[in-house]
């Protein structure tokens, strides 16, 4: 195993080839072309990542006393924060039951139970929208496709919320074939939150009579800490989902669709005789959403990579749920908050750059 080239050995066998070299590359451009050069810097900076700098132990005792009096100051400033975010939370709770009515409303409208008046459907942005299409003679434009089987004789609005999902990008991905025929039962989803200890929210997936499971709702409960950890209070930026509880569903004979049969063949060592086993494994499914990861009651239990990446997927999905598609359903549905979502991303994009530029 050779040993780790030096940094000062690598620049002077650079320097080197600076001197002989052809073109205008400054000096700097081509020692960071140097593999040792490289493997130099790794080193040095993987002893630097993560461990403290050094400096506040050269300080003198009575610098770090004041140092640890600032501590003190940030802690109380963590717990004051904590406390806004409960109260943020008791707000939230409050003007959640203000929205409640509107969602009555919406739920009404979908299933047909409620027609609209014509005071009710007199929406005049959408008829700025019509006269500028009518001014670029867009209307005699190619038509999309017609897709669906409704007509003016159609009641509600069919298929809403499965359209919202595989609008989606995030729950789409979880939609299967044989998940689409369950979801067109799909008639409402909602938010109930917790105001109480532990805070957090619960989501209701409401069916209508179908002929795959019993359970009229579904349901998915998120659990949320807003406390700074005791051993690590600094890192508290915020109330954080801790984990979820999912609910069993009742499938009808032959409907589950969470599992599918396999057959494997095995082959006796000794005997070299073979006999096929059949045996139930999960299957890909939306409905995998209602049964999440097992989170360790222990804080402190080691979590291995995939399970720790399925419980960032959910707990990433349940609150954008809660978030921006339980109150703005009808945009993901036409598609207007889709654009907005991506508008969000390239800002994120803009601000990673210029972050990176000042890193550079």
């Amino acid at each position: 195993m050779p040993s780790e080239p030096k940094l000062e050995e690598a620049m002077d066998e650079e320097e080197e080839v600076e001197e002989t070299g052809e073109g205008g590359d400054t000096t700097t451009a081509a020692l960071m072309r140097n593999p040792q050069v490289l493997a130099a810097l790794q080193g040095r900076l993987d002893g630097i990542m993560g461990s403290p700098s050094g400096y506040v132990e050269t300080l003198p005792k009575v610098v770090k006393r004041r140092i640890k009096a600032l501590k003190n100051l940030q802690l109380k400033a963590n717990n004051l924060e904590a406390e806004f975010y409960r109260e943020v939370h008791e707000l939230e709770c409050k003007y959640h039951k203000l929205y409640t009515p509107l969602y009555v409303q919406r739920s009404e409208v979908l299933s047909g139970a409620h027609e609209p008046t014509d005071a009710e459907a007199d929406f005049t942005l959408d008829d700025e929208l019509i006269e500028q299409m009518e001014k670029a003679n867009l209307e005699d434009a190619p038509k999309p496709p017609v897709t669906h089987t409704m007509d003016e004789e159609t009641k509600g609005i069919p298929e809403f919320w499965l359209t919202v999902c595989k609008n989606v990008d995030l729950l789409a991905e979880m939609i299967q074939e044989h998940d689409e025929p369950i979801l067109k039962h799909l008639t409402d989803i909602k938010v109930a939150f917790l105001e109480n200890e532990p805070m957090g929210f619960t989501l209701e997936f409401h069916f209508s009579e179908n002929e795959f499971f019993t359970n009229a709702v579904l349901t998915k409960e998120y659990f949320m800490k807003c406390t700074p950890d005791e051993k690590d209070p600094f890192s508290f930026e915020g109330p954080e989902i801790v984990k979820s509880k999912g609910c069993s569903i009742d499938w009808k004979a032959g409907k589950n669709i969470t599992e599918k049969t396999i057959k494997k063949k095995q082959k006796h060592k000794a005997r070299g005789s073979t006999r096929t086993v059949t045996k139930t494994v999960q299957n890909d499914s939306f409905f995998n959403f209602f049964n999440p990861p097992a989170v360790p009651e222990d804080p402190d239990a080691e979590v291995d990579e995939d399970t720790e990446n399925l419980l960032s997927a959910d707990f990433e999905i349940g609150h954008y749920i809660r978030e921006r598609i339980v109150p703005r359903a009808v945009l993901y549905f036409t598609g207007e908050a889709l654009e907005e979502d991506d508008y969000d991303e390239e800002d994120d994009e803009e601000e990673e750059s210029e972050s990176g530029g000042d890193d550079e």
